[in-house]
C-alpha cells in the first residue's frame, strides 16, 4: 500500500500544485470512490472530507449515502449527504451530472476545501474517448474527462478499475452495487461492454490518445486567447471580429467565444457550422437570439425580440 500512496500524492500534488490543507471527495460508495476515499485518507490523514450525492432517483440511494457515512465515521472522516431531490428526465445521467457538481461545488466552498477530487479512472477515459468519436465529437470534446478543471481535480486518470478496486477488497471493503452500471440504456455502459468484447482495443492507449488531443485542445485555448485580444471588439450594441485568414476552428471557438461574452448558450455544432458558412459568405443568420452579420467583419448584436402574432 505505502506504493500506491506515494504514488497518489504524486498524482495529485501534481494537479493542486502541492500538499492540500483540505481536500474534498466525492464518494458514492462504488468501488472506484471508495479506493479514492481510502488513497486519500492515508495520504494526507485529518485533511480529508468526504460527501455523497443522493440523487432521489433510486429508493437506495439514502442508504448507500449512509454506508459511505458509516465508513467515513469508522475512518474519523467527516462526511456530507448532500440531496439533490431529482425526478426522471430525458437525459437523467447528464441531468444529474450538472446537479451533482453544483452540491459538491458548493460544498467544498462551505467546508473551506481549494480542491474536489473525483474518482474518475483511466477506464473512464478511454470509455469517454469512444462515446464521443461515436458522437462526432470535435477536439474538444475528444479531450476526453480534464485532469483539473478549476477547483475539481481527477488524480487517479492514471490507474486501472482493477487496481482500484483491489485496493477496496484489500481494506475488506464490500462496495455499493450501482445498478445503472448495468443498464445499457445509457451509452457508457453499451461502450464499457463493447471495449471489454474487443480484446484488442486496449484502454491504455485509447487513454493516452485522449491526453494527447487535450494538449492539442490546450494549444489551440491559449491561441484563442491570444486572438481574443487582436481580434475581438466589443462595441457599443455588441462585438465585432475579424475572421481574416484564421482556420475554422479558429473562427468557430471565437465566435462561441462571442455567444458567451453576450450571456448566450453554447448552441449546438451543426448550428455553427451553418452560421460560419453563412457568415462566411457575407450573409447573416440569428443564432441564440443574437444577430449575426458576415462581411470584412463579421458584426454580432443582440437580435430585436420577435413581435407577437396576430390573434385570432
Amino acid at each position: 500500500m505505502e506504493k500506491q500512496i506515494v504514488r497518489f500524492r504524486a498524482d495529485l500534488e501534481a494537479l493542486t500544485g502541492g500538499a492540500p490543507e483540505r481536500l474534498g471527495l466525492a464518494v458514492s460508495g462504488g468501488p472506484d470512490s471508495l479506493a479514492l476515499l481510502l488513497l486519500a485518507n492515508a495520504a494526507y490523514p485529518g485533511r480529508i472530507h468526504a460527501a455523497t450525492v443522493d440523487h432521489g432517483l433510486r429508493p437506495e440511494g439514502a442508504a448507500e449515502a449512509a454506508f459511505v457515512a458509516g465508513i467515513c465515521r469508522t475512518l474519523a472522516i467527516p462526511h456530507a449527504t448532500l440531496r439533490a431531490e431529482m425526478r426522471e428526465t430525458s437525459n437523467v445521467q447528464a441531468a444529474a451530472r450538472t446537479r451533482r457538481y453544483a452540491l459538491l461545488t458548493q460544498w467544498i466552498g462551505e467546508i473551506g476545501a481549494a480542491f474536489l477530487a473525483t474518482a474518475h479512472h483511466l477506464d473512464d477515459q478511454a470509455e469517454t474517448l469512444v462515446m464521443r468519436l461515436a458522437r462526432g465529437a470535435g477536439l474538444s470534446g475528444l479531450s476526453g474527462i480534464r485532469a483539473a478543471n478549476a477547483a475539481i481535480v481527477r488524480p487517479l486518470l492514471g490507474w486501472r478499475r482493477q487496481e482500484l478496486a483491489a485496493i477496496v477488497r484489500e481494506a475488506g471493503v464490500d462496495p455499493v452495487a450501482d445498478p445503472s452500471n448495468e443498464d445499457e440504456r445509457f451509452d457508457r455502459v453499451r461502450v464499457r461492454r463493447r471495449l471489454a468484447e474487443a480484446a484488442w482495443l486496449e484502454p491504455e492507449p485509447l487513454a493516452r490518445s485522449a491526453g494527447a488531443l487535450a494538449e492539442a485542445n490546450e494549444a489551440v485555448e491559449w491561441m484563442v486567447e491570444r486572438l481574443w485580444r487582436e481580434r475581438v471588439e466589443a462595441t457599443p450594441d455588441g462585438h465585432r471580429l475579424d475572421p481574416d485568414g484564421l482556420p475554422v476552428e479558429l473562427q468557430r471557438r471565437l465566435v462561441l467565444a462571442v455567444l458567451e461574452a453576450m450571456g448566450r448558450p453554447a448552441p449546438r455544432g451543426e448550428a455553427v457550422t451553418r452560421l460560419l458558412a453563412t457568415l462566411g459568405a457575407g450573409g447573416s443568420a440569428t443564432l441564440t437570439e443574437v444577430k449575426c452579420a458576415g462581411g470584412i467583419l463579421w458584426r454580432f448584436t443582440p437580435a430585436p425580440p420577435r413581435r407577437a402574432g396576430r390573434a385570432f
